[in-house]
C-alpha cells in the first residue's frame, strides 16, 4: 500500500509540474518570434541601431528562416548575415562606411553564437571574429579607444577606455558594466557613444561570468562585485590622471553588480541601476513554478533536475537560461545554480550606499518584478539621494533595459548627471 500511495504521490507532483510549466510558458506574441527570448535578443541586436551596429533590413533578413527553438537556425541566420556584411565591408572604400559595416558585422556575430551551447565548437570561433571585427571598425571610425588588462589574482580582466573630446576632464568619467551575458564589445553601443558625443569619457570592463574572461578563462561570476571593480579602477588611475567625478553604470545584472560594488567603494560619487536589480535570486524563482521550490526544499534535487530537463525541452528561453546560469555561475546542477542566485543580493549592503543613486525600470519587463524598485529604496537610507524613472508602455520603455528606446532612457540619464558636471 504504501509503494502504491508513493507511486500516486509521484504522479500528483508530476502531473501539477506539467500544469504549472504549461500555464507559465504561455508567453504574449512578440513582434519577431513568439518566444520571449527569441523575440528579446533580436531587439537587443536592432537596438545597436543608433549607434551604427545595425540596420532594420540587415536584420529582418538574418530572422526571416530561423526556427524558433533552434539554436543552430539562430546561429547560420545571424552567421550568414554577419558574413555578408563583413564581405562587403571588406571592399568598401570609404573609411566611415567601412567601419560602420564592421561593426554591424560584429553585432551580427556576437548575437549568432547567444543561444549555442556553451561547449558548442562554433561559439570559439564566432566570438574571436565577433571582437576582431568589432576592433577594425572603431580603427576605421577613428574611435580613440585603449585596451587595458587588468591584474586579477591569477587571472586578469579587460577593459576599453574611451577618452572624449576636449573639455572631457570637466565632466565626470563613466564606468560602465554589463550583465548576465553581456560582451565588453557591446557596452560601445549601449552608453559609450551617446556619451561621448555629449562629451564624457568613459571606462568600460568585463569581470568575472562576463565576455572574454568567462570564455577564455572559464572564470565564473562572484557576487562581491566589489573586488572585480576595484581591480579595474585600480589599475586604470594608475596610469590616468584622477577624474573629477566617477559614476558607475551597471546593465541588466549589473543593476546589481553595479550598487554592490559602490556599496564598498567610495570613490564612486554616483551609480546608476540600468535596470534595478536588488534580488536575483527572486528573479530566478518567479521562472520556476513553486512545486520546483518546494521540492527543493525537500531535497528532491534529481527529481528537480528530471522536470527541468522536460520544461526546457520545450521553452528555449527557460532552456538558455538553465545553460547559461551554469556555464557562467560554474555549477554542476539547476539546483545550484538557483542556490548561486540567491547570493545576488542588495539586502544587506544597500544600506552602504552613500552615494547618488538614479534607478531605472520598466513596467513590463519579463525578467524583473517592477517591486524591486521599492524594495531597493527602502533599503537605500544613507544614499545621499535617490532618483527612480520608471517606463512603461506608451512611453516606448517598458521592455528590459529599455531594449528599443534608447534615446529615452539616455536622455533622462544625461540629464541626472549634470549635477556632477564642475560648473
Amino acid at each position: 500500500m504504501g509503494y502504491i500511495i508513493g507511486k500516486f504521490n509521484s504522479l500528483l507532483i508530476f502531473t501539477v509540474f506539467l500544469i504549472s510549466v504549461w500555464n507559465c510558458g504561455k508567453i504574449e506574441k512578440g513582434r519577431f518570434f513568439n518566444d520571449q527570448a527569441y523575440h528579446f535578443q533580436t531587439l537587443r541586436a536592432l537596438n545597436d541601431a543608433r549607434s551604427d551596429g545595425a540596420e532594420t533590413g540587415e536584420i529582418l533578413e538574418a530572422v526571416k528562416n530561423i526556427k524558433e527553438g533552434d539554436p543552430q537556425s539562430w546561429f547560420y541566420g545571424w552567421e550568414n548575415a554577419g558574413n555578408k556584411v563583413l564581405e562587403r565591408a571588406d571592399k568598401i572604400q570609404d573609411p566611415m562606411s567601412k567601419g560602420q559595416a564592421y561593426l554591424r558585422a560584429h553585432n551580427y556575430l556576437r548575437t549568432a553564437e547567444f543561444f549555442l551551447d556553451p561547449d558548442d565548437e562554433k561559439r570559439p570561433a564566432a566570438f574571436d571574429k565577433s571582437v576582431e571585427i568589432f576592433h577594425k571598425g572603431l580603427d576605421s571610425l577613428g574611435v580613440k579607444h585603449e585596451k587595458i588588462k587588468v591584474p586579477y589574482g591569477d587571472h586578469h580582466l579587460n577593459a576599453i577606455y574611451y577618452p572624449g573630446p576636449a573639455g572631457a576632464d570637466k565632466k565626470p568619467l563613466i564606468v560602465f558594466v554589463g550583465g548576465f551575458d553581456s560582451t565588453l564589445e557591446e557596452l560601445y553601443f549601449g552608453l559609450v557613444r551617446a556619451a561621448y558625443e555629449r562629451g564624457f569619457s568613459v571606462l568600460t570592463y568585463e569581470g568575472p561570468g562576463q565576455g572574454s574572461v568567462l570564455r577564455k578563462q572559464n572564470l565564473g561570476f562572484t557576487p562581491e562585485w566589489e573586488k572585480p571593480t576595484k581591480a579595474v579602477l585600480d589599475t586604470f588611475l594608475a596610469s590616468h590622471p584622477k577624474p573629477s567625478k566617477t559614476v558607475l553604470v551597471g546593465m541588466s545584472l549589473g543593476g546589481y553588480l553595479a550598487p554592490r560594488a559602490a556599496a564598498f567603494d567610495k570613490r564612486f560619487d554616483g551609480v546608476v541601476a540600468y535596470d534595478v536589480l536588488y534580488d536575483f535570486g527572486e528573479v530566478a524563482e518567479r521562472t520556476v513554478p513553486g512545486i520546483i521550490l518546494w521540492l527543493e526544499k525537500q531535497n528532491y534535487n534529481n527529481l528537480i533536475e528530471f522536470l527541468v530537463k522536460i520544461k526546457s525541452s520545450f521553452s528555449p528561453s527557460f532552456s538558455w537560461g538553465v545553460k547559461n546560469g551554469k556555464w557562467t555561475m560554474k555549477t554542476a546542477s539547476s539546483v545550484e545554480t538557483l542556490k548561486a542566485f540567491r547570493n545576488y543580493t542588495l539586502e544587506s549592503s544597500a544600506e552602504k550606499i552613500t552615494q547618488e543613486v538614479l534607478i531605472f525600470a520598466a513596467t513590463e519587463d519579463h525578467f524583473i518584478p517592477l517591486k524591486q524598485v521599492e524594495d531597493f529604496k527602502r533599503k537605500l537610507t544613507n544614499a545621499k539621494s535617490v532618483t527612480s524613472v520608471i517606463y512603461d508602455r506608451a512611453s516606448g520603455g517598458a521592455e528590459h533595459c529599455q531594449l528599443g528606446a534608447q534615446a529615452l532612457w539616455q536622455a533622462d540619464f544625461f540629464d541626472w548627471m549634470k549635477r556632477f558636471e564642475k560648473k
